[in-house]
């Protein structure tokens, strides 16, 4: 069984910066894409950013270069640096990963339980 746990949430004011971890934990072999997801009260969940195994990222549209996504493959590790945050960056953010069991079978994906962050005005 594998388990993604993130940390990091909180509450911040607007214009201030947050930065998410996201550990990987339990039989795993490799993982490849990891994930930034959120969603906020009454909205649909949406990406925010994605890294590959190789460092390839891609963003959500409003993210508008004020996020860094990266990982750190020997810790199993996952990070999210977010700068110039506003209350619409308000809700709950997941680490989602696509990984390999300590098998070496095929992949599944998992979520993370999600933390929480509030920016207020």
């Amino acid at each position: 069984q594998v388990q993604l746990v993130e940390s990091g949430g909180g509450q911040v004011q607007a214009g201030g910066s947050l930065t998410l971890s996201c550990a990987a934990s339990g039989s795993i072999f490799s993982i490849d894409a990891m994930g930034w997801y959120r969603q906020a009260p009454g909205k649909q969940r949406e990406l925010v950013a994605v890294i590959t195994s190789g460092g390839s990222t891609n963003f959500g549209d409003f993210v508008k270069a004020r996020f860094t996504i990266s990982r750190d493959n020997a810790k199993n590790t996952m990070y999210l640096q977010m700068s110039s945050l506003n209350p619409e960056d308000t809700g709950v953010y997941y680490c989602n990963a696509d990984v390999q069991d300590g098998f070496g079978l095929g992949y599944a994906n998992y979520w993370g339980q999600g933390t929480q962050v509030t920016v207020s005005s």
